[in-house]
């Protein structure tokens, strides 16, 4: 009886985490260069009953066993490319194909991020919506941006409008393995301590767009659906074990 109420426990449990991710899916879906959360599970110990104390029928000389519960596994990034959104604004800018942009945090740590929806600072510097400096590697002395005064290419170097001087290049960055990006808040990622960074050369940065978010959000409404039937389920094995232990301390009255 204990089990049952043990097993219905976990997987509630992993079900309320399976809609903690889709939730923060849904809330997302139009945020620039967001890459949705999946999660999977993982079964818990498996307990024979053979063992003194428990009646069973042993058929073929199998010995029967259960499951102890379920658990849920960390949360994988699916790094599926959201669509690219034309906005002609010189200062956006959109990865087609994988990496990341390099940006300088406050306090002066690197951290990385798909969303290209960039403006200038009072000092013509390309930042991101919470004042991170995207980082630019400059041929000289960094040099102040104007509005309209520059061009990307696609490989990510900065020229004059007229196209005559190369001013820097924006490089772009990504890390092996797909759960070594780690969200920070701000639609920002750190790379797991150890893990190997490199720069990407095959990716290509499109100037007057940005990447929307990856998620559908016909397919997380339909997740949330079968999640919640789950816990449902769940809940009520919870609950009918609740009621037969019920029955058996009445029976003893």
């Amino acid at each position: 009886m204990l089990s049952a109420l043990w097993n219905s426990k976990s997987g509630m449990q992993a079900m309320q985490d399976k809609m903690d991710s889709i939730s923060n899916n849904i809330a997302n879906v139009s945020t620039n260069g967001y890459k949705k959360v999946d999660m999977g599970f993982s079964d818990l110990l498996s307990e024979t009953f053979g063992r003194n104390g428990y009646p069973t029928n042993v058929n073929n000389g199998n010995t029967p066993y259960t499951g102890t519960g379920v658990k849920s596994d960390e949360w994988i990034m699916d790094n599926k490319q959201g669509d690219l959104n034309e906005t002609d604004v010189d200062t956006d800018l959109a990865i087609d194909g994988k990496g990341y942009f390099a940006v300088t945090l406050s306090d002066g740590t690197t951290a990385y991020s798909r969303a290209g929806d960039f403006s200038l600072d009072a000092k013509g510097q390309l930042v991101d919506g919470n004042g991170n400096r995207l980082k630019i590697d400059y041929t000289g002395n960094a040099t102040s941006l104007e509005k309209d005064n520059f061009k990307v290419s696609e490989d990510g170097k900065i020229y004059t409008k007229d196209g005559n001087k190369n001013i820097g290049k924006i490089s772009l960055y990504n890390v092996v393995g797909d759960d070594s990006p780690v969200p920070i808040g701000d639609n920002l990622y750190s790379f797991k301590s150890g893990s190997q960074v490199y720069k990407v050369s095959n990716s290509s940065i499109k100037q007057g767009f940005t990447e929307m978010s990856n998620v559908d959000i016909g397919t997380e409404m339909t997740d949330l659906i079968v999640a919640q039937r789950a816990f449902q389920l769940n809940s009520k094995g919870l609950q009918t074990a609740d009621e037969m232990m019920s029955m058996i301390n009445n029976m003893k009255k």
